[in-house]
């Protein structure tokens, strides 16, 4: 039974969030580990009146097979928005929507990456894109990060050695470090790889999450011929949904249509038009204003805490939006070390290694502050801040 499964599958590591989930679902844990939306403020009486309308209205047709590029009105409403809130054109043709963001990572791996093609990656990056692409066996080109997006001299190293097909950023308050790339960063970026063999995939799940400060001019706006948007509703209205989009070339849109057909036919046509319908009935503008408010909030509490009960010795990013922020420990001491520690001292957190290509032991840890509400997040920082003060001397 040793060679029953795919040389594909064998290597590609559990998502490590999930199973320290499993742990930390005790309900004296305080937990910072997970990357969940608020369920608090899921606008439940809104989607479900959307849900009557649409039953009423149009029941027979919402429980048939649909087509693969998705509900088009639904692909309307996204165009708009990108060219209302982003100045970017979009033609809803060149949209396909997805069973999450995180299926789009799938569908652009299964169309770009042969085993051993080269992708570029942020360091740390998103362990849902490690695991999306690790599944094809790329080799991963990886670039560090720093308060202002990627290192342009190593950067500049990966393209002069290697050819990558693609390259994946989350440059708003990206996961799992929160930063975002400055403006000066994103030129930078554009500038090297401009008229390349390589797409950019531009990932924006928490864009619309900015507490602070001014948005900053999209990838799609900079580089308009080599950018592959991914977007989701998971943050903004309801993750489980699983509503998210690709928005690509048409010679891109081509063959992710066909992968997508392949894959799973369409993405639920029950849950696209529901979100259509809320989406037409109520102010999504207003939704998200009630959602950062929360989340500043909580961001605050857990900077002041951090402030307040963390050693100088312990940097963190300070983000202005999305729903994470970097925690660097002194001395490279292994924040793995922490964890099972500050379970036993009732918080949980993310160490760093699952967000780094082939690096263990990393001093680095993730903390989420959406799911907890302020006084929460004082007692869980000043629990961790104990944790640390048992090892860092």
């Amino acid at each position: 039974m040793s060679n029953i499964f795919s040389e594909r599958i064998i290597d590609v590591p559990k998502s490590f969030i999930r199973e320290i989930l499993k742990v930390a679902v005790e309900p004296d844990i305080i937990s910072f580990a997970g990357g969940l939306p608020n369920r608090d403020l899921f606008p439940v009486s809104a989607l479900q009146e959307a849900s009557n309308d649409v039953f009423d209205s149009a029941g027979k047709e919402v429980l048939q097979y649909s087509n693969t590029e998705g509900y088009l009105p639904l692909r309307e409403y996204i165009a708009q928005r990108y060219e209302t809130k982003k100045g970017i054109k979009v033609s809803p043709e060149n949209i396909l929507i997805t069973n999450g963001s995180q299926q789009g990572l799938d569908l652009l791996a299964k169309v770009f990456l042969n085993q051993g093609d080269e992708i570029i990656i942020e360091e740390p990056g998103y362990l849902g894109a490690i695991q999306a692409f690790s599944i094809y066996s790329p080799s991963f080109r990886t670039v560090q990060l720093s308060d202002e997006g990627l290192n342009i001299q190593e950067l500049t190293g990966v393209l002069n050695t290697y050819n990558p097909k693609l390259m994946y950023t989350v440059p708003n308050f990206q996961n799992p470090s929160g930063i975002s790339y400055a403006k000066s960063n994103r030129e930078a970026v554009a500038s090297l790889i401009k008229d390349k063999d390589i797409y950019l995939i531009e990932d924006d799940p928490y864009g619309e999450l900015r507490y602070i400060g001014e948005d900053i001019i999209s990838f799609k706006k900079i580089l308009p011929e080599q950018t592959i948007l991914l977007g989701s509703f998971s943050k903004v209205v309801a993750p489980s949904f699983r509503i998210g989009w690709v928005v690509a070339p048409d010679f891109i849109m081509e063959k992710l249509i066909i992968a997508k057909q392949a894959s799973d036919l369409h993405t639920n046509y029950i849950s696209q038009r529901i979100l259509d319908q809320y989406l037409s009935d109520n102010d999504l503008n207003e939704h998200i204003s009630l959602i950062k408010d929360t989340y500043n909030r909580q961001r605050k509490a857990m900077l002041n805490s951090i402030t307040k009960y963390f050693s100088d010795e312990i940097k963190c990013t300070k983000p202005e939006g999305g729903m994470f922020l970097w925690v660097t420990l002194p001395d490279d001491i292994p924040a793995m070390e922490f964890f099972d520690l500050a379970i036993q001292n009732k918080v949980a957190f993310v160490p760093g290694d699952p967000f780094y290509i082939n690096k263990k032991n990393t001093s680095t840890l993730r903390l989420n502050y959406s799911c907890v509400d302020e006084k929460n997040i004082e007692m869980g920082i000043k629990r961790l801040a104990d944790t640390f003060a048992r090892v860092i001397k």
